[in-house]
């Protein structure tokens, strides 16, 4: 293993078991896997997350739970093609909001220290934040859009938000949400996005965290601020850092 895989994987976006194929039940649902197929090269996610949120998009249409689909912290648009994939299938239209700088991740602060106790901008230090550096997830906002576009799924009803979330949220909000997918690793930014974002979610609506178990930060933000509102949902674990639930 290069340093740059060994960056990479302190990271946790690519893991040793993540190059093993999908589990006997993934593998038994021929539309997802031809779903996981066309956006696996566009996504850092593992099988089991991409899984995961194409049960989500399935359980919010067949309860017919209004809203909008949200995402923050987009990378290349796998999981929003996913999304978008699972959309066309049920013959179903959302409106679909894309945060990201689109020229890859923010600074992470002091609070952002990875499961092994390695802080994020040590890890980072030595990454230059370009098109070539997949470690900074570099992907630029017309390289997102070609993506979303080659699913087929109507682009009006695709709303690329671009910049720091701390600075494009609360300015830029969509309606109700019936599903939000957090990706953007770093304490400030999931704190900023609950604290604006959470009570648009529907109550039936789906909220998914990418990064809960791998960066500290992260699952700190989220603590925070379900035990400063007095809630306490059942994090339901998807893999080794990411969780969901169902907003009551």
């Amino acid at each position: 293993m290069n340093l740059i895989d060994k960056v990479i994987e302190k990271l946790g976006y690519v893991r040793k078991d993540a190059k093993r194929g999908p589990e006997k039940d993934m593998a038994a649902d021929p539309d997802f896997m031809r779903s996981l197929a066309s956006c696996q090269p566009f996504t850092m996610t593992s099988p089991e997350r991409m899984f995961a949120l194409s049960q989500a998009v399935r359980y919010v249409l067949r309860n017919r739970i209004a809203g909008d689909f949200v995402e923050c912290g987009v990378w290349r648009g796998g999981s929003s093609m996913m999304m978008a994939l699972e959309l066309i299938a049920a013959n179903e239209t959302r409106d679909l909001y894309l945060y990201d700088t689109y020229e890859g991740m923010s600074e992470p602060g002091a609070e952002d220290v990875d499961l092994n106790q390695n802080s994020a901008d040590k890890l980072l230090l030595h990454s230059k934040k370009s098109n070539e550096s997949i470690i900074w997830a570099y992907a630029t906002l017309a390289d997102v859009r070609q993506n979303l576009g080659a699913t087929g799924y109507d682009a009006r009803h695709i709303h690329y938000v671009e910049g720091k979330v701390e600075e494009t949220i609360p300015a830029t909000l969509p309606g109700p949400i019936a599903l939000l997918r957090l990706d953007t690793d770093w304490y400030e930014s999931t704190r900023h996005e609950l604290l604006h974002l959470f009570p648009l979610v529907v109550p039936g609506g789906v909220v998914i965290i990418d990064d809960y178990g791998h960066w500290q930060g992260a699952r700190k933000a989220v603590d925070e601020y379900f035990i400063q509102h007095g809630l306490f949902p059942l994090l339901h674990r998807i893999d080794y850092t990411g969780r969901i639930f169902v907003k009551r």
